[in-house]
């Protein structure tokens, strides 16, 4: 192969490289977030500090009651229960959920009603918040 025809398949395959790059787009729709939504994200912070903090910690308050997750449920709306512990398929005594796009959390049942329900207001606050502890102090 002669210099002359180095040359000559050099500028062949840069003008063809260079056609193929002038194809792109120059401008790409941005592509939309794939993946949880803010309420799941949410939804699994608080979740994950409620296990902790009230069952898997065995806090006595709590003791009575069990958690039923449901934070990929079909709805879109993720949440877990607490229900009574000896009946697992019992009507739920608490839910906290998060709805669509949002991250605010929902929480509502019998238990807001008693004397538990404004450590569950305060804990559910903090941890939705970012705050993971299992106390206030903390």
């Amino acid at each position: 192969m002669t210099a002359t025809s180095k040359i000559v398949s050099f500028a062949v395959l840069a003008t063809t490289l260079l056609a193929l790059v002038s194809c792109q787009s120059a401008s790409r729709a941005p592509t939309q977030p794939t993946g949880k939504s803010a309420a799941l994200r949410t939804m699994e912070q608080v979740a994950s500090a409620a296990h902790k903090c009230w069952i898997a910690s065995k806090d006595p308050a709590f003791r009575p009651y069990q958690m039923a997750n449901e934070l990929n449920n079909f709805g879109g709306t993720p949440r877990f229960l607490l229900v009574p512990a000896r009946h697992y398929g019992g009507k739920p005594l608490l839910v906290v959920q998060a709805t669509g796009n949002s991250s605010r959390v929902d929480v509502f049942g019998p238990l807001m009603g008693e004397a538990l329900g404004s450590r569950i207001s305060a804990d559910i606050t903090r941890w939705q918040g970012g705050n993971p502890s299992c106390s206030s102090a903390a």
